[in-house]
């Protein structure tokens, strides 16, 4: 029976997750031992010896050294500073220093060498995507459960170069097709398939992985490396973010809380020797058994592998997979055969990565033979590092030739305000620069001449706007007369673009510096303005790639990804009411009453999480944006605002959000109202209602009348 490429990778998942529930006590011993800093302990002495016998550390040197907590000094008779290798520290993690140029010179030749796969039916339609690599000059390897049959290959190809360069613009890929008939081999249980690729001489250029049969290649307690395309995504490499925790007779696990690998993706260790081919994990379920995804969602098949939240990674061992293909050689004719023999020879012909390498530019392996498992000199490494070393954090992801801006406020804080604001310059207009960051600053300029609050004038208005709200009126009545004002009178949405709606007037504070709604931390208004220019300009780079690699993307998978693309490159701004709990839908997504600017670590911070208040949290060790646990946030500051923004939501947009999941939620009304209790209205408040009621047409009741507050039914507002 035919199967879909889902529903084999489901099966996949459920035996990977049958297999890492059988291993747990083994696991949880080995895992305290690398807690420990044991790992020699949490490894069989005979694996031990063979990983330090390829590496060319002596052993009982090591464990001498080790004895002594590995001090630059000798601990025994004979052993030298020189005896403590740099190769050991970084091993067993207590030091992460690479050579350079062994390091970043194999990790792009092995790079070039690896391939999304655009899985294709027979009529040419996109079913899904897979990551492969090169094991010889013909032969790709990939997961069963994306080639489970010769079929499966006929429309498909391999995609090489599919990456990004330096300025992050897209490279020229090219794409290759299958050839199963001239070799075809799959393993449902090894979840493995190598197929050969149409002859091509264009195939030479991208070169390929060499298979090493005999262990000693890795350990328990070592990180690995992962080159992948993740959902079809440009290349991306996943730097010693996995951490091996067992390994099994076939599999190895490894854990992650960062990047997962995709399937059919190579995993290497620090010599980026392959040690393993990435096939699936274990997710996280909920209460229910569904998986769910990295933010807490009930994952859907169109969302894409790299969307589930993983406890742990399985690939299969390079070691078994090459027995099992040498198993396999002698089954098959002599054309298929001689094709194998180039994988399982390793580095026949132009050596193991392609004939674009120079033998000159391989480090070489230089150790003290022993164990029977001696390396070739083609797959080794340098026994002396390279003079200049690179530090490799450990929790990145970045693309292969671009280097990403993280999506986190840089701005610097400004020192405290004067008690008089200083008079205010100008911003600075670059020739080039967009029309609306031009149109932010002009109007930022402006701001620095204007009357910040006229409170005769607001009153004014203020009188006019409820005059026909009936004196006297409290409970349900005065939340529906609310209710049909604030909408009414809501005549103009803006969209929701804080460096030009919010930041230039809306939401500076009375020395016309805006200040983080959590933290309190203050921040010139031309930084934010244009550094959330820098973020839309980012987000619109990252839509433009989704749309070139996704012609045929669903309509809710498209949404979905462009949520992911917001979320990972945040504005400095905060909506009290968090967009997923109304879908980013419009008006409310721009609405400026629920808008305030927030640095955005702090933003992530918070995430979607309703208030709350802890008993403890003037004494709890928090964060400088407040505390947050278990679905309850407390901000550092800002209480007063956020409840009258909550409350201005409620009467504004009534049944849109609360009592479901992590929303508003009934029982967290008297909080809210106790904070706006608390904190009363100030000149900033004020001045931002006068503001937004000139822009959108409508105010917050709860600062011109906060006495209302107490005489409202708002439960109303809840859905």
């Amino acid at each position: 029976m035919n199967t879909t490429i889902t529903e084999r990778y489901l099966e996949t998942i459920d035996k990977v997750e049958k297999r890492y529930a059988e291993r747990t006590p083994e696991r949880e011993e080995k895992t305290e031992f690398i807690r420990e800093g044991k790992m020699i302990e949490a490894n069989p002495p005979d694996l031990v010896q063979r990983r330090f016998d390829r590496l060319g550390i002596d052993l009982g040197a090591a464990k001498a050294m080790l004895s002594g907590g590995l001090k630059f000094v000798p601990s025994d008779p004979g052993i030298s500073p020189q005896a403590v290798p740099r190769t050991l520290e970084r091993v067993l993690g207590t030091n992460d220093l690479i050579g350079y140029g062994v390091f970043i010179d194999r990790l792009l030749q092995r790079g070039k060498a690896v391939a999304r796969i655009q899985i294709k039916t027979p009529q040419n339609g996109l079913a899904g995507y897979g990551t492969g690599f090169m094991i010889s000059p013909r032969l790709l390897v990939t997961n069963n459960h994306v080639f489970e049959k010769p079929e499966d290959t006929v429309a498909s190809v391999a995609e090489f170069n599919f990456q990004s360069d330096a300025d992050g613009q897209l490279l020229t890929s090219r794409t290759f097709g299958f050839a199963p008939g001239d070799f075809f081999l799959t393993d449902p249980t090894r979840d493995f398939t190598v197929v050969a690729l149409q002859p091509d001489s264009g195939l030479e250029e991208f070169g390929w992985i060499p298979l090493i049969g005999k262990i000693g290649k890795l350990m328990v307690g070592e990180r690995v490396n992962i080159i992948q395309h993740p959902n079809g995504e440009p290349k991306q490499l996943a730097i010693r973010q996995n951490l091996v925790v067992d390994e099994l007779e076939l599999f190895l696990h490894y854990k992650t809380d960062t990047a997962p690998g995709s399937s059919g993706s190579p995993v290497f260790n620090d010599q980026w020797e392959l040690v393993a081919l990435h096939h699936s994990g274990v997710p996280e379920r909920d209460e229910h058994g569904h998986i769910l995804t990295t933010d807490g969602r009930r994952w859907q098949s169109w969302m894409g592998e790299h969307r589930i939240a993983w406890k742990a990674n399985e690939g299969l061992r390079v070691s078994r997979l090459v027995a099992h293909l040498q198993e396999a050689k002698g089954q098959l004719d002599s054309a298929k055969a001689r094709l194998l023999t180039d994988v399982l020879e390793g580095s026949s012909r132009n050596g193991p990565d392609g004939p674009s390498a120079s033998a000159n530019s391989l480090p070489t392996y230089v150790g003290r033979s022993g164990g029977g498992d001696e390396a070739s000199p083609e797959i080794g490494v340098a026994a002396v590092a390279a003079p200049v070393t690179w530090t490799i954090p450990l929790k990145i992801s970045v693309s292969l030739g671009q280097f990403a801006t993280p999506p986190v406020s840089t701005a610097v804080p400004t020192p405290e305000p004067a008690v008089s604001p200083a008079p205010m310059s100008g911003p600075r207009v670059q020739p080039g620069e967009p029309e609306a960051l031009r149109e932010a600053l002009e109007e930022l300029t402006v701001s620095a001449t204007r009357t910040y609050y006229d409170a005769a004038a607001d009153a004014q208005a203020a009188t006019a706007y409820y005059s026909e709200i009936p004196a006297h009126t409290t409970g349900r009545p005065l939340f529906k007369a609310l209710s049909q004002r604030v909408k009414s009178s809501h005549t103009h949405a803006p969209r929701y673009r804080p460096a030009r709606e919010l930041y230039p007037w809306i939401d500076l504070h009375p020395d016309r510096k805006l200040r983080s709604i959590y933290s309190g931390q203050e921040f010139e208004p031309e930084v934010l303005i244009r550094e959330d220019f820098k973020i839309g300009q980012e987000r619109a780079e990252k839509t433009r790639e989704l749309m070139l690699r996704e012609a045929d993307i669903l309509p809710e998978r498209l949404q979905y990804e462009l949520d992911l693309i917001e979320r990972s490159l945040p504005y400095n701004c905060e909506h009290v009411i968090p967009q997923s709990w109304f879908n980013s839908r419009e008006p409310m997504r721009g609405d400026l009453h629920h808008l305030f600017a927030c640095e955005a670590r702090c933003n992530s911070f918070r995430s979607n999480t309703p208030y709350y208040d802890f008993p403890d949290f003037e004494e709890a060790v928090m964060d400088q944006c407040g505390k947050s646990t278990e679905g309850k946030f407390e901000p550092q500051r800002g209480k007063g605002a956020i409840a009258r923004a909550v409350l201005y939501f409620l009467i504004r947009y009534p049944g849109q959000v609360g009592d479901e999941g992590r929303e508003m939620q009934q029982d967290r009304l008297p909080i809210i109202l106790n904070w706006h209790d608390t904190e009363p209205p100030d000149e900033y408040e004020r001045h931002r209602n006068q503001a937004i009621f000139e822009k959108q047409g409508n105010r917050n009741p709860f600062i011109d009348h906060p006495e209302w507050a107490a005489v409202i039914d708002f439960g109303l507002g809840l859905g």
